[in-house]
């Protein structure tokens, strides 16, 4: 089974030299194909869901997003006064997201570009993880999730479909994991906080479930 390290390489190779241009068209308002129309809708959907846990006013938060990508969840964090992390492994993503930002909230976001486990990203009040840990290993998943979220709230969208797509259209490997699983890997390095189902969307080709860790 691949390693943590060398799982994020392998993403950094896709996100960032081969796929990039496809993110920043799927992620735009651009016309895509009807698969990437429902992956659009559906992820849509799950930003929406996952922000509408957390308060409406953010004022004085600091908040991680863990692999912003193109930055959407970033500019509405932001948009409800957060200071915003964005990190991502892709810098061609990230340069995206930085021509994307409305420049009245510029201010309000560092997008970065490395590792979002780093802990040279600093402390955050919540963690905002969506479809970033779906290509890792339970264990990996659970090693992540103790680093980030002793203390954290965590929102993350944890499970894709991805095998749906055409072979052109597909991600890298995606890794379904269960409920149970995450709970066992979050046992395994400590954590015992509760591990909540917020929502499960389910529009053509995507399909995600969003879970939530609080301290």
């Amino acid at each position: 089974m691949e390693t943590y390290a060398t799982t994020r390489a392998r993403l950094e190779e896709y996100f960032d030299r081969t796929a990039a241009k496809t993110w920043e068209r799927l992620t735009s308002d651009a016309p895509v194909s009807r698969i990437r129309q429902t992956v659009r809708e559906g992820r849509d959907t799950m930003r929406a869901a996952m922000l509408a846990r957390l308060p409406d006013d953010l004022t004085g938060a600091r908040v991680l997003d863990a692999g912003c990508g193109a930055g959407p969840m970033s500019v509405a964090l932001a948009e409800r006064g957060a200071e915003v992390v964005g990190v991502d492994i892709s810098p061609a993503l990230l340069e995206v997201a930085r021509k994307r930002t409305p420049e009245a909230l510029a201010s309000r976001i560092t997008f970065t570009a490395g590792d979002m486990l780093d802990e040279a990203h600093g402390s955050f009040d919540f963690v905002m993880a969506m479809d970033s840990l779906i290509h890792y290993s339970a264990a990996d998943i659970g090693r992540a999730l103790a680093r980030l979220a002793p203390r954290t709230p965590f929102l993350s969208a944890m499970w894709v479909a991805g095998k749906a797509f055409p072979r052109s259209d597909r991600s890298p490997q995606i890794i379904p994991h269960s409920d149970g699983s995450i709970a066992s890997a979050l046992k395994a390095e400590g954590v015992l906080g509760p591990l909540e189902r917020v929502i499960r969307v389910s529009r053509g080709f995507y399909i995600s479930q969003a879970m939530e860790l609080r301290p």
